[in-house]
């Protein structure tokens, strides 16, 4: 990978809280351009490496460059070009949309303020609404304030920590058609997500669990280091089944998916035996390719719990 491509660069990112590592020794490298989902349990340290990527927290360790600037001694230069979108909605519920985005360009001293905002109201379908006040609005266009906040300043780089929590899956979806348009244009985006849809609309991966990086790639190349056989299997009484399977070996995990259960396991051969022995007519089974969120939950399984 060409580094003069990268907008992040980091080697062995660390963060102590205490005696507490909250970020272990994290190597990571965003291209420009991409959309990357940095993925994670509550609690992994996902928010505190973002945090740290734009200046917001000093690492205790670790070395690299976030769009060119050093992580540790040039943080203003760093916040003056990334766009972060917090977890929680952070703008003034009392000052209309119009008014907020006027704020934050006076903050960022934007030239051509007034135009500035204007443009970004009509890029992000908020003119109609310009007057409302921001806490008179619903989940989706508080997120479109917030994402219209971010790029006033035209940054090189988002940080959207979960931004699509608590939006319905309409808002989510004309949210990602966004962020896809904007990463055509040049910006590279780092985003936290729960939601395994969103993560397979990202380029590319990394997988956090209490502090420790154990996957990143592409889909299939996350997928395929996962090493993880997935069957799966419909019938009658699938809870009493559930709880069958889980006694045998082999089996890793059993998930339901509305009527049909998910039974995942790193030892093929194992897990095959473990079907054999409660197979039979009336249940349909097949072997597929595990999914997303079959791998989420089995690396969660394998974490080590670091407050623990």
């Amino acid at each position: 990978m060409n580094t003069t491509d990268l907008v992040i660069d980091v080697t062995g990112i660390t963060k102590l809280f205490g005696d507490k590592t909250v970020v272990n020794a994290i190597d990571l490298q965003v291209k420009r351009g991409e959309i990357y989902g940095f993925l994670g349990p509550n609690g992994s340290g996902k928010t505190t490496f973002i945090r740290m990527l734009c200046g917001l927290l000093t690492p205790d360790a670790g070395t690299g460059t976030c769009l060119g600037y050093d992580v540790r001694n040039q943080q203003p230069e760093i916040k003056r070009h990334v766009g972060y979108m917090t977890q929680r909605f952070s703008y003034y519920e009392d000052l209309s949309i119009r008014e907020n985005l006027d704020f934050i360009a006076r903050i960022y001293a934007v030239t051509d303020r007034a135009s500035a905002v204007q443009n970004s109201l009509e890029c992000l379908g908020l003119a109609n609404r310009s007057h409302q006040l921001a806490g008179q609005l619903s989940g989706g266009w508080k997120q479109r304030l917030a994402l219209a906040a971010c790029l006033i300043h035209s940054p090189q780089l988002l940080l959207l920590d979960e931004p699509t929590a608590g939006v319905d899956p309409k808002a989510r979806r004309e949210f990602w058609d966004e962020i896809h348009r904007l990463a055509a244009d040049g910006l590279t985006v780092l985003i936290t997500t729960h939601y395994m849809d969103e993560a397979e609309r990202c380029h590319r991966l990394a997988y956090i669990a209490y502090g420790n990086l154990l996957a990143r790639g592409t889909l299939d190349e996350v997928l395929a280091s996962a090493r993880l056989t997935t069957w799966t299997v419909t019938g009658p009484a699938l809870p009493a089944l559930a709880e069958n399977l889980r006694s045998r070996d082999g089996v890793e995990q059993v998930v339901a998916f509305g009527n049909t259960l998910h039974l995942s396991g790193r030892d093929p051969a194992k897990l095959a035996a473990a079907v054999a022995t409660v197979r039979d007519s009336r249940y349909d089974w097949k072997q597929t390719r595990s999914t997303m969120e079959d791998v989420f939950i089995s690396l969660m399984d394998q974490a080590k719990d670091n407050f623990k």
